[in-house]
């Protein structure tokens, strides 16, 4: 039997927020029909990651629905793994950065009406750990070779610097006035919508259930899978 594939969503207030994740492991299912899917989330909704890993049996790798490192996949995910002493767990590296992110992230941008010559603000939920801000930075040139070396910063809704207003005004001072808003959010929330409400121009939706990223969720799964036994419980840090 194949490792029961547990996604580790943030959770929020947002009642739009945990759909969004169902809607995307429903696309995983349909991707891969006999693997066992579950959704656990970190705090605010049910279930909760160790009531997700409470009904696993054997084996589980934890793919975290987020978007780079920082203190829930270094802390909070083996926290979590170390109390499931029923289970052998490995933990999978978050979603970003990755190709399959940065195709989604266009896409969901050329939904909302991105066009050539249209810098791109990619904002992001923000953290004070120096290695999410590095993975912010590398989807950001992701993106930007994407769009065709289009100007794309990143900005934050909390923690760090810049905002979201604050990389619009830099890019008008650089010549940049048509600006765009990527929403570097896996589902719906307060962060996101104050985001999209600071956009001078076009505002992309969160990723939700794109397909690309039920493909990376699949590929993080793997991924976990192939650095072998090793070890009963595995931290995934690329």
């Amino acid at each position: 039997m194949q490792p029961t594939l547990v996604a580790v969503a943030h959770g929020s207030r947002d009642p739009r927020a945990p759909h969004a994740s169902l809607a995307l492991l429903e696309r995983v299912r349909e991707l891969r029909p006999r693997l066992d899917v579950r959704l656990g989330h970190i705090e605010l909704n049910r279930p909760l990651l160790g009531e997700a890993l409470g009904g696993a049996r054997g084996a589980a790798v934890l793919v975290p629905l987020l978007l780079g490192r920082g203190t829930h996949v270094k802390r909070d995910l083996p926290a979590a793994a170390a109390r499931a002493g029923h289970l052998r767990v490995r933990i999978a590296a978050p979603l970003g950065p990755h190709p399959l992110l940065v195709e989604a992230l266009s896409e969901r941008l050329l939904e909302a009406g991105w066009t050539p010559g249209t810098a791109v603000v990619l904002a992001a939920a923000g953290s004070r750990d120096p290695d999410a801000a590095a993975d912010t930075r590398r989807t950001a040139a992701l993106l930007s070779e994407r769009l065709g070396a289009a100007a794309v910063v990143p900005a934050y809704a909390s923690a760090t610097a810049p905002s979201v207003p604050d990389a619009v005004r830099a890019l008008a001072a650089r010549g940049h006035h048509r600006v765009a808003v990527a929403s570097y959010f896996a589902a719906p929330g307060r962060f996101s919508a104050a985001c999209a409400a600071a956009a001078p121009g076009p505002a992309a939706a969160p990723l939700g259930d794109h397909p690309a990223l039920a493909r990376l969720v699949l590929r993080r799964y793997d991924e976990a899978l192939a650095r072998g036994a090793g070890g009963r419980r595995e931290l995934a840090t690329a």
